[in-house]
């Protein structure tokens, strides 16, 4: 079964935010005096996340992404992967964590269903570590980053370029991707929430920073899903590769990171660039809150609220229409770059990272 909406675009990737609590307090994502703590009740049980889920792998989703906050400080997660990795659609499940708690659980999660990890690093100096994130704790999630390597689980690295921040220390990050078959990937700086008070690096500046470090970047082999040229980069431009490969790919692993290699490295480096470079023609994904809210698009607040039709005793036939209603409502592109109409108020940690 596929899911489309309204202007043609399969959308088969769910994204769960498990919680919005988070033991870091990242300068550009969560607030130094922390959050409010949303009731007990207003959070999506276990089972009712299990029961959307099976819902919609139903309908078409074979990627789960499990996120926060940091998903590891919600109770339950390992019970709730293998419960998600067992669905009878056999969705691909992966998770992305700020890496401080993953070592020691990591052998569970995998044993659980885990498939591959997304670990959030800003720097490899430990302390703009501390200054940005208000925790002495980068050798954890060095630990977690071996630790999954070693074990075989496909590692990306998701660096958010701040300018005065940690611009000087992209290049050591990329020694991640130079040294070991790990993707290190540069997004974009969102304009929400806590965010709004930094300035992000661009794109074409991050890479002039790599060639004058690395030689210049080869493109990779041009995807069906390729939509720019990166710019100062010869030749066919980079490639929205689906996979972490560039051949055997594999439909189910379709994203938005475009993908350049540099000479001698092992693995490749990836810009994600939702503001400057619009992937929004090949959307595909949902997001379900902590809430419950099944959201549409990050620039919107819409969405569906997926916990109330549940709690009202709806049966799941009710609860499929409800959400193939709502898929068509999925707008055609953000609007971060114009600002028109309402927008979503609520930081990242709030929404799911």
């Amino acid at each position: 079964m596929s899911l489309q909406d309204a202007y043609g675009r399969t959308i088969d990737y769910l994204r769960i935010s498990l919680t919005d609590k988070c033991n870091l307090r990242c300068r550009y994502c969560m607030p130094a005096e922390g959050i409010s703590r949303l009731q007990h009740e207003d959070v999506l049980t276990l089972e009712e996340i299990l029961r959307v889920s099976r819902i919609l792998t139903e309908m078409g989703i074979c990627r789960i992404r499990l996120t926060g906050g940091e998903p590891l400080v919600r109770r339950g997660i390992v019970g709730l992967m293998q419960s998600l990795s067992r669905l009878p659609a056999r969705p691909k499940i992966a998770m992305t964590t700020n890496g401080t708690l993953l070592a020691e659980r990591l052998e569970e999660l995998r044993e659980a269903g885990l498939e591959s990890v997304n670990i959030s690093l800003d720097t490899k100096d430990p302390d703009t570590f501390r200054e940005l994130t208000g925790m002495d704790a980068f050798d954890k999630v060095e630990r977690s980053i071996d630790l999954a390597y070693k074990m075989g689980l496909p590692v990306k690295l998701n660096c958010v370029p701040l300018r005065g921040i940690n611009e000087n220390g992209l290049t050591e990050l990329a020694e991640y991707a130079r040294l070991r078959k790990i993707d290190v990937r540069f997004i974009e700086l969102m304009p929400m929430g806590c965010a709004k008070a930094f300035r992000g690096i661009s794109e074409a500046e991050i890479l002039e920073k790599l060639a004058a470090r690395f030689g210049a970047a080869e493109p990779l082999h041009v995807m069906k899903n390729s939509v720019k040229a990166a710019s100062g980069i010869p030749g066919e431009g980079t490639g929205r590769e689906e996979s972490g490969e560039s051949a055997a790919l594999d439909p189910k692993d379709r994203g938005p990171a475009e993908y350049v290699h540099f000479h001698g490295f092992q693995g490749r480096i990836g810009f994600i660039s939702p503001l400057s470079h619009a992937f929004c023609s090949e959307c595909n994904r949902l997001r379900l809150t902590v809430e419950g809210k099944l959201k549409l698009c990050l620039y919107y607040p819409d969405g569906l609220d997926v916990r109330a039709i549940m709690r009202a005793g709806s049966t799941d036939e009710e609860l499929r229409t409800a959400i193939q209603w709502i898929i068509k409502q999925k707008p055609e592109r953000h609007e971060f770059c114009e600002t028109k109409g309402a927008r979503e108020r609520r930081g990242m940690y709030e929404i799911g990272g």
